[in-house]
């Protein structure tokens, strides 16, 4: 493409964008956005001047290049030209669920998939009659709450008002909870009752009451992001997840926090909590479902990954969750964070009630381009006699192992797995994953950094979002390409990891499998291995192989089940 010549003589002046700066943020204070996620804040746009020669030479600094001042000088020209271009993007004002063209698939060239559609096979409960304690109810797994309710021992309303006082009560401690729906919850509790009693059962789920992450759209109740400056944003449609659980029979009793914009365990209103240990924060961004979950205040929860926080919060609050194939579950009507790694999937206190929900849940949607059809078949009978389980030998016999992380490894060869040595390449997983959520968190929270609303998020550390927002808004954007190309290359060598074997195992948490995971969309299950001295519990996780989410559950119940743990209470109550 031939462009027109920049004249030498005289030099161009300095480009001056202050015009549409003053319209910009004239429209933000006076409310007149358009209608998006930003549309009810305010707050006023930097006017900067002209670009010199000085900004030039930072600018080269920050990239890692070296100009010549001939090319300085010629860069200083024609720079308004992109500058122009940033302010055509900027008047576009995209709204947050408004993605990126290019839909992330993890599917390579060759990828195969023999699973054919089948109905669900879950498990059996275990205690076909109901205790005479509220506790044992509130701690009981989806199977058996399901059967109680189905064979008339229990009635949704009543198992409604359990949570729902149990919920209140703990609270206090947990800080789990931004929005509360007793009165919403309890009608749908009473119409679910209605309907079981005229036979019109619509599966487990039916009037199991569960908690929701709080960046999935409710319509009519505020959905906040855990963020201050959301935090009275009030959607008027449901998230694809919330109607699907919703057709299902399910009741949502409330909306459980989230770290602000989907960042660690802090939010507008406090910190969320661990059960186990009420000192500690419950981790990772979906906190309050995780905390919730395993403190026995609702049937299950969902939450949402995009590194670390479905594992992360599961591994500290001893909770078991599960992170789908990138694909498998629609975000549509979920906050976006970064368009090519989110993933929404259960957290529940076992792999059993995993299973259910993701069944519930799981699905094409046209409103998430990023979803794949393809059948999941879920089987939870233990069978995984013969399953082929890559290890990380080297680490699993190195000082980082612990004596959970051995007992675990003989637990699976109690059932019959055979162990295949596996080696990690080492490489930049946790550097590459990181820069690419955020480059996309900063596009898809822009209005943020550039009307200065960020000064309105609680958490304002080095390592907050509105400092990684600003920062990344000097990231070259030829680096950001370059990574989306290591980022494919990475997937070749998932690919070449899980070849041949059914899941993959490391240590512990391991950093570099969840970050190179997360990159490539493989699913992951993360349930307790043991104990601390505190009484704490620790975790381990399995990663299965692209879109093998059942074959991975019936692992990890299998294994769960071997390791006894699961069913261990906190000390909260």
């Amino acid at each position: 493409m031939n462009s027109p010549k920049v004249p030498h003589t005289p030099p161009a002046p300095p480009y001056d964008r202050r015009r549409f700066l003053r319209i910009a943020g004239g429209a933000a204070a006076a409310g007149a956005l358009a209608p998006n996620a930003f549309s009810h804040l305010q707050g006023e746009t930097p006017t900067p001047e002209g670009v010199d020669l000085a900004d030039i030479l930072g600018g080269e600094r920050l990239a890692g290049v070296e100009f010549t001042s001939d090319e300085r000088e010629q860069i200083r020209r024609s720079i308004g030209d992109l500058l122009g271009v940033y302010d055509t993007l900027r008047a576009a004002r995209l709204r947050n669920d408004e993605g990126p063209a290019e839909v992330f698939d993890p599917r390579l060239p060759g990828f195969a998939f023999r699973s054919q559609a089948a109905p669900a096979r879950l498990l059996p409960p275990e205690r076909p009659n109901l205790p005479n304690d509220d506790a044992d109810i509130a701690y009981a797994t989806i199977a058996e709450l399901s059967h109680w309710i189905d064979t008339g021992q229990i009635t949704s309303e009543r198992l409604t008002t359990l949570y729902l006082d149990r919920l209140a009560k703990l609270n206090q401690q947990l800080e789990c909870v931004v929005t509360p729906l007793r009165d919403a919850a309890l009608d749908r509790a009473r119409r679910a009752d209605a309907e079981i009693a005229q036979g019109n059962r619509r599966g487990p789920l039916h009037g199991l009451p569960y908690g929701i992450k709080d960046l999935f759209d409710t319509a009519g109740v505020r959905t906040t992001w855990g963020a201050a400056p959301f935090k009275d944003r009030v959607p008027d449609a449901d998230a694809t997840v919330v109607r699907k659980l919703d057709k299902a029979g399910a009741v949502c009793i409330a909306k459980l926090t989230c770290g602000a914009l989907a960042y660690g365990d802090i939010w507008f209103g406090g910190r969320t909590r661990n059960p186990w240990n009420t000192e500690q924060g419950s981790s990772g961004s979906s906190a309050g479902s995780a905390s919730a979950v395993a403190a026995g205040c609702c049937a299950f929860t969902i939450g949402t990954e995009t590194y670390g926080s479905i594992a992360s919060p599961s591994a500290r609050c001893g909770a078991t969750g599960f992170r789908p194939t990138f694909g498998r579950v629609s975000r549509a009507g979920a906050m976006a964070l970064c368009w090519s790694l989110d993933k929404a999937g259960p957290i529940c206190r076992s792999a059993g009630d995993c299973a259910a929900v993701l069944d519930a849940v799981a699905g094409p949607d046209p409103a998430d381009e990023a979803t794949i059809d393809l059948p999941l078949a879920i089987d939870m009978s233990p069978r995984v006699r013969g399953m082929r389980i890559g290890y990380l030998k080297d680490e699993f016999e190195s000082d980082a192992a612990t004596g959970d992380d051995a007992t675990t490894l003989e637990a699976l060869r109690d059932l019959g797995c055979e162990l295949v040595p596996r080696t990690l390449e080492p490489g930049p997983y946790g550097e590459l994953i990181f820069f690419i959520i955020s480059v996309e968190a900063a596009a898809a929270f822009d209005e943020l950094t550039r009307f200065n609303l960020d000064d309105r998020m609680q958490w304002q550390d080095d390592n907050a979002w509105p400092n990684t927002f600003r920062t990344t808004r000097l990231a070259p954007a030829v680096e950001f390409m370059q990574a989306r190309r290591l980022r494919r290359r990475f997937m070749k060598r998932a690919a070449a990891l899980f070849e041949g074997v059914d899941a993959v195992i490391a240590p512990r948490r391991h950093g570099a499998l969840h970050a190179l995971t997360n990159m490539t969309g493989h699913p992951a299950i993360t349930i307790r291995q043991g104990f601390r001295e505190d009484g704490t519990p620790t975790a381990v996780t399995l990663w299965g192989g692209l879109f093998d989410d059942a074959g991975l559950l019936r692992l990890g119940g299998a294994l769960e089940r071997r390791l006894d743990l699961w069913n261990q209470r906190p000390p909260i109550g």
